[in-house]
Order: C-alpha cells, then sequence, then structure tokens
C-alpha cells in the first residue's frame, strides 16, 4: 500500500535528502555508461534544445485538448453529466477538436504531436509538489539523495550550446507563493552540482535585470561584492561540510553567471527589443513573456528552458471552484503566445532541432478523486446537484488520463497517440504513456543514452529508475 505522505513529511524528506547529498562525497567524474565516450555537447539525437511549457496545476484533458460531450450550465443539474464545459473547436488536423479557446494552438497542430494517453503515477494521497517532484525529475519522492531535475541531467550531459547562456533556465516561477519550499525540492540539480541547476526568472519583463549588475553599481564594486561572495561562500558550513566536487561546481556556475552579464547574448532578456506586433501577440501576462523570451534565448544557444503559468494553490490551472470561468482566462495566457512560439521557431529554422513539450502534473475530473479502482481522499466537496455556477468546470484531480502536446525536434507533425474513453472515467484506453517514457523519449531525442548513470551512495543513479525507462518511439518521426 502506498504510504499517503502529508505535505509537512514530504517537505521533511525532502529536506533532508538535499542536506544529505550536499555532505555526500562528490559523485564519479565519469559516466558508468557507453555514453562517457561521447563529448560533452556531442550528441547523435534530433535535437539540441528542449522548451517545457509547464501547465502547473492540473490541467483538465477534457477542457482542453481532449474534448467530451459538452454540456452546458443549468441550475440543478446532476454534476455527473458534465464532461465538458466548452464547446469542442475543429483543428488543423481532420477529425479532431481542441476545446473552445485554444484555436490558435489547433492551427499549428500539424507541426506536432497530441498525446492523450498521459497517466500520472498512484502516489497515494494526491499533494501537487509531490506530483510536479515526480514529473520533473522522474523519480517518486521522497528520496534519500536529491533527484536532479531533467533539464539539470541535460546541462550535465550535454553542456552548454552556447558557453554564455545558461544551459537551465527556469521561467516564471517564484518561490515567495504558497508551497514554495516543496517547489523548491525539485528546482534543483540535486547530487549534479550547482552548475547544472537553473537560472531563475520569476518575471520574463525583468529578464534583463537577471543579467546585470543593479541600477548605480559600477563594475568594479561589482566584482568587489563577487569576490566577497565568493569569501562568504568558503567561510560557510557549505565551504566547511560541501564537497570538493560541489565547491568547484558552484564556483562554476559563478563564474558562467558573471561572463553572462559582460556578454552581447545579454540582449536576448531584453524584450524592449522585439517588434511591437509580435511583443502583443506574446503578451498575455507572465507566461506569455516567458514563451517570447524563450524563443529569444533558444535562438542563442539555451540548452534546456522551462516556462511555467507557475504554481500557486488555488490559482490558475488548480481549479478547486469556478472552474469553468478560471479557464476562461487560462486559455486566453496560453493560446496565442504558444501557437506564435511554434510558429516563430518553425520560420527561422530552430525548430527543427527545437523540441517544445507542454504538459500539466495531472488532470482532473468533477467526480473522480485519483483514479477508479485506487480511490484516494477526497480534497473537494463537490456537490452532486449543481447549485451554483461555480461548481461548474473540473475540480477533483484524475490521474488516470491527461494531454500532452510535443512539436520540433524529431516529433512526428500532425500526429495523435493514445486515446481515453469517452464517458466517465475518462481514463486511457489506449497506449497508455507514463513519465519515465516522457523523460526517456527526450533524452533520446537529445542523444542521450537510457543507461546514463552516475555513482551516488555506492549505487548507479540513472536519469530514469532503474535505468528502466523506454523512449515512445511511435512518437519520432
Amino acid at each position: 500500500m502506498k504510504p499517503r505522505w502529508n505535505r509537512r513529511e514530504f517537505l521533511q524528506r525532502t529536506s533532508a535528502a538535499t542536506l544529505a547529498a550536499m555532505a555526500a562525497s562528490a559523485p564519479m567524474a565519469s559516466l558508468l555508461s557507453g555514453c562517457k565516450t561521447k563529448k560533452i555537447g556531442q550528441t547523435d539525437g534530433t535535437a539540441d534544445t528542449v522548451i517545457l511549457l509547464w501547465m502547473a496545476g492540473g490541467m483538465a484533458h477534457t477542457e482542453t485538448f481532449d474534448p467530451k460531450k459538452y454540456t452546458p450550465y443549468e441550475t440543478g443539474m446532476e454534476g455527473n453529466r458534465v464532461l465538458s464545459t466548452f464547446k469542442p473547436v475543429p483543428t488543423v488536423l481532420d477529425g479532431i477538436n481542441f476545446s473552445e479557446g485554444l484555436e490558435s494552438i489547433g492551427k499549428v497542430m500539424d507541426k506536432g504531436t497530441l498525446i492523450r494517453s498521459y497517466v500520472s503515477a498512484d502516489l497515494g494521497f494526491i499533494l501537487h509538489s509531490r506530483h510536479q517532484y515526480h514529473w520533473h525529475t522522474c523519480y517518486e519522492p521522497p528520496q534519500t539523495v536529491a533527484a536532479p531535475h531533467i533539464g539539470s541531467w541535460i546541462a550535465k550531459e550535454l553542456g552548454p550550446k552556447n558557453p554564455v547562456i545558461p544551459a537551465f533556465i527556469d521561467i516564471g516561477q517564484r518561490f515567495t507563493v504558497g508551497e514554495a519550499e516543496e517547489l523548491k525540492a525539485f528546482h534543483t540539480a540535486g547530487f549534479l552540482g550547482n552548475e547544472f541547476g537553473p537560472f531563475f526568472i520569476p518575471d520574463p519583463s525583468q529578464g534583463l535585470e537577471s543579467v546585470r549588475p543593479p541600477v548605480g553599481m559600477d563594475a568594479k564594486r561589482f566584482e568587489r561584492r563577487n569576490q566577497l561572495y565568493n569569501d562568504l561562500i568558503s567561510n560557510s558550513p557549505f565551504g566547511e561540510f560541501g564537497s570538493d566536487y560541489q565547491k568547484e561546481s558552484l564556483r562554476r556556475s559563478m563564474e558562467q553567471a558573471y561572463m553572462l552579464l559582460n556578454s552581447p547574448e545579454a540582449k536576448a532578456f531584453d524584450l524592449s527589443q522585439e517588434p511591437k506586433e509580435i511583443y502583443d501577440i506574446y503578451n498575455t501576462g507572465r507566461f506569455g513573456l516567458g514563451c517570447l523570451l524563450a524563443r529569444r534565448l533558444t535562438e542563442q544557444g539555451a540548452r534546456f528552458i522551462s516556462v511555467t503559468t507557475e504554481y500557486e494553490p488555488f490559482k490558475g490551472w488548480d481549479t478547486h471552484e469556478n472552474g469553468h470561468t478560471r479557464l476562461v482566462d487560462m486559455k486566453k495566457m496560453i493560446d496565442g503566445p504558444i501557437a506564435q512560439l511554434v510558429k516563430d521557431l518553425d520560420k527561422t529554422g530552430h525548430l527543427d532541432r527545437t523540441m517544445i513539450v507542454l504538459a500539466s502534473e495531472f488532470s482532473r475530473d468533477m467526480m473522480v478523486e485519483g483514479r477508479p479502482g485506487e480511490k484516494v481522499k477526497e480534497q473537494v466537496n463537490q456537490p452532486e446537484i449543481l447549485t451554483d455556477p461555480k461548481f461548474y468546470g473540473m475540480h477533483r484531480h484524475f490521474t488516470d488520463g491527461s494531454s500532452m502536446l510535443m512539436f520540433g525536434g524529431g516529433i512526428k507533425k500532425g500526429f495523435v497517440y493514445g486515446k481515453t474513453a469517452d464517458e466517465r472515467p475518462c481514463k486511457t484506453i489506449e497506449n497508455p504513456v507514463k513519465i519515465d517514457g516522457v523523460h526517456q523519449t527526450i533524452y533520446h531525442a537529445l542523444g542521450i543514452p537510457e543507461d546514463t548513470q552516475y555513482e551516488i551512495e555506492k549505487r548507479p543513479f540513472y536519469t530514469t529508475p532503474d535505468g528502466k525507462g523506454k523512449a515512445v518511439m511511435d512518437l519520432l518521426a
């Protein structure tokens, strides 16, 4: 039986794992797999760059990319009747509909693949942070070591495309909102070392501020402050107890950041240089501008970029009430920018070697919490009879079916994979895809072998658990 971790236990365990990883001896420098013969940056794959578009909070598949029968709201209606609260609209693919509000993305689906059969893990009592940890690291929390984020694995194995641009850039997630510590637990390179961790840009409209000294600080003063920072690190508990590998990794990460400050590529972070007609399409908020920044950084040689709608409890895709009206706004936020990102990269030729992945930790259903046959604790008081429009929408967490989109980097064009049932429960009934398959498909496209591993705590630690992840080859052209 799965342990039913609560939020406090999850945080305590992951924090302990992070501290344990810091105090542990350095991992072996050489790779314990066939990948050790590759040179950094060399790949046999079809992609060089990955852009992850993260729909944080649980995006309902039946309300977005896998619509079912539309049922308009009526006071007094039975909640069990409601499968989709938006009308279906056609896409560029014959016979394939999206839900209303996603027309722009529907028009570029001839350039990518729609997956309708992603199945989230059964982790017992459902917490967003635990499922997000699992999606981003491929490991179920808690672990005895800090598991690296997928972006960190890619940064480690392939290195930066452009030595000036950070190999792993994370756009849009703040850590001043709810569940901050839980989110930090997987926004890390773990045992791989600080230099492979994310370069954070919480607000893309202020991205330029991230790559230049504060106003009023000249270069000499900044250099003195940088030296002081290095001295503080050396005399801190990290300097005393961290391994030589970790201290060297931190030093290199600081050198990379300093190099970026003085480079012409820093202009990529300045969104004001974008033509107004293009800027206005992306300007739907922080997520939309994050897509614009991701495009500009891709053109300058970024390796892995994550852009999130941001997880904050009961906000965004975390629709515990007012699900229908909330999703109207969420679709306005993502539809234009994502479609424009695909078109812009395709126009410049970058889409051929850039894989775009749109995903969420799980889906939602009005009536089912978890999945059929695996009952978990109910977290929402969903009435059987709807007497208020705020209950009209997808509320509960559903893990047995979800949608993903993939574009570029060797992914098939105009392709649909998997299927969910048309009646409740709208679960996966064809070609289920799990997280280790998603990760290994990405690694395969990048030329990273499935047996990639490092020795940590005297045992091999793979990119996917026990190295068993297999690429879903049907998704690749």
